[in-house]
């Protein structure tokens, strides 16, 4: 129904394109066969090589990828971006400005169920996979949770501030979100999250500047001085209380952790060797949690298992080689010349900032994956392609408030 629908425009040259198609043919590259004598040649094969030598039969014709049955499930995964871009393609330029607005209510349906979480309840469904007594809404991971909140919040001064024709409510609902989602994110235990929902309510101010101080020269000097003093104190106050009732477990875990015995940081040494060992080729997309298990220590072993490196950068070029680096890198040069241009783009008051929203959520998102990979989750994917449609829109990075 897509593909054939009147209204879609894909331009195949986009670089958001490019880089998408090139990720999904990366993942296909790596499960062409491959004949035995190219496949022995690759770096770190020769422990698999020597099974077949075991068995007694012939080298068969392999993958580039360790993990075959991993890489095809990586690939099916960019199933949801592929989706996500084309659906977006599709919508008009007045039908963009309903995206944050849905993605604001999705964040408060997470919240309530993240309330029911840290009341003590669950979800006791063997297809979610929840974690008793942690706060971490429709995700798996916390930190994921608190990162997912942290892109609503970016989006809040926009929604509350945006549009001439915006009701005057929201500017104390916006305050009240900002608030709701900031506690939400101390309940998690997300240390790393903590820091990125602080810095989205920056970025979202900045990127909303021109609403927020328009609305501003509306009132005496003193008054708005109030306002924003009042704004501040007001989230500070929530902020103190939570932490001094005991209820933000990311601040208690940033004062009690130790550095050196996270597992993130012991096992580092560990993920880089086996870096070295497979390159330049990788272990295929998606391999990360089988290929980590043949190469773990003894003293790294646990009850639990590691699934990722918790940092997407060393993962790609873990599992992509340096394909998997120069497809980063294309992304990176993309989201800093795009982003550049969409911060430096005169936006009138009343003008919603979709580039800079864009860039602004893309980069939450890139310092996340310093530390975890929510980059890898459904409803992450979905939420980078439409920021990057968003950054990557030639018709202009604002949507104006008349379209709203």
């Amino acid at each position: 129904m897509i593909l054939f629908s009147e209204r879609i425009t894909v331009a195949p040259r986009r670089p958001v394109a490019i880089i998408l198609l090139g990720a999904i043919a990366l993942a296909a590259i790596q499960l062409v066969p491959l004949p035995p004598s190219v496949w022995t040649a690759l770096p770190g094969r020769a422990m698999f090589e020597q099974a077949a030598v075991a068995a007694g039969e012939p080298q068969p014709w392999r993958p580039l990828s360790i993990v075959p049955g991993a890489t095809l499930n990586a690939l099916f995964s960019l199933i949801v971006p592929l989706v996500t871009w084309l659906i977006v393609m599709r919508l008009r330029d007045q039908e963009k400005h309903r995206l944050p607005v849905l993605f604001l209510c999705l964040a408060i349906a997470s919240t309530l169920l993240g309330l029911l979480q840290l009341t003590g309840g669950g979800l006791d469904h063997p297809l979610v996979n929840d974690t008793p007594g942690m706060v971490s809404g429709p995700f798996a991971n916390r930190n994921h949770f608190a990162v997912f909140l942290a892109c609503a919040i970016l989006l809040i001064p926009s929604w509350a501030f945006a549009g001439k024709r915006r009701q005057r409510w929201r500017a104390p609902a916006g305050l009240a979100l900002v608030t709701l989602f900031l506690l939400m994110i101390l309940a998690t235990g997300s240390r790393a999250g903590a820091a990125i929902g602080l810095t989205a309510v920056i970025l979202g101010v900045l990127a909303t500047r021109e609403s927020i101080l328009s609305d501003l020269r509306r009132h005496p000097r003193w008054i708005s001085m109030a306002l924003i003093v009042g704004a501040i104190a007001t989230i500070g106050l929530f902020v103190v209380i939570s932490i001094t009732t005991e209820r933000a477990a990311s601040v208690d875990r940033a004062l009690s952790a130790s550095v050196g015995e996270d597992m993130r940081s012991l096992s580092l040494p560990v993920v880089t060797g086996i870096i070295k060992d497979y390159f330049p080729v990788g272990t295929g997309m998606g391999s990360f949690d089988p290929i980590f298990r043949v190469h773990e220590p003894f003293d790294l072993l646990r009850p639990t298992y590691f699934n990722h490196a918790h940092d997407d950068f060393l993962e790609i070029a873990l599992d992509g080689g340096i394909a998997g680096i120069l497809l980063l890198a294309a992304a990176l040069a993309w989201l800093g010349v795009a982003g550049f241009r969409a911060w430096r783009a005169p936006v009138a008051s009343g003008e919603f900032a979709l580039g800079r929203l864009g860039s602004a959520m893309l980069f939450l998102i890139l310092v996340a994956s310093v530390f975890d990979y929510p980059a890898r989750t459904p409803l992450f994917m979905a939420a980078i392609m439409i920021a990057a449609s968003w950054l990557d829109d030639p018709s202009g990075s604002a949507l104006p408030s008349a379209a709203r």
